[in-house]
């Protein structure tokens, strides 16, 4: 996945990394993760698990149609779910720089999944399959994601 210089963030987004810093971090130094069978299994059981505990529901239903980006507890929207992802790969020693929220669209809507930079290429985290997927097997079209170095900033995705 490659950036093509700077990008707005979606606007809900600016309102929930002022609530939640901490969960917007994209420090560290690492640019990518090796990949190893324990890091794909972290990567696996966090997608697997969230998508199941977490019930999708639109904004629509549950922030009466504005578009609210928090930390989920049983339900929520894509966002929502990438961002718990982030918080629970966090807390089994992922690198915030290696954990990027993105951006895309999908069947003429908006859609948001958490990137996972690694050795063996950017990685996928999505609420839509249970399946860890390289960016390039997606059928999203990627518009942008969260800086890698520069916490608070986004990256445009290149073609």
């Amino acid at each position: 996945m490659t950036t093509v210089g700077y990008a707005f963030a979606p606007p809900a987004a600016n309102t929930f990394c002022a609530r939640q810093p901490g969960l917007c971090s994209t420090a560290g130094k690492t640019a990518v993760m090796a990949l190893t069978d324990e890091r794909m299994n972290d990567l696996k059981q966090v997608n697997a698990s969230v998508n199941r505990r977490i019930t999708q529901r639109n904004d629509a239903v549950t922030a009466s149609g504005s578009d609210n980006w928090r930390l989920p507890t049983t339900v929520g929207d894509c966002e929502d779910i990438a961002i718990l992802k982030k918080s629970e790969l966090r807390k089994r020693g992922w690198p915030a720089s290696t954990l990027l929220l993105t951006v895309a669209h999908y069947r003429g809507a908006g859609h948001t999944v958490l990137t996972v930079r690694t050795d063996k290429g950017d990685l996928i985290l999505d609420n839509l399959t249970g399946s860890v997927r390289n960016w390039k097997s997606t059928p999203y079209r990627y518009f942008a994601r969260q800086s890698q170095f520069e916490t608070g900033r986004w990256s445009r995705i290149g073609a």
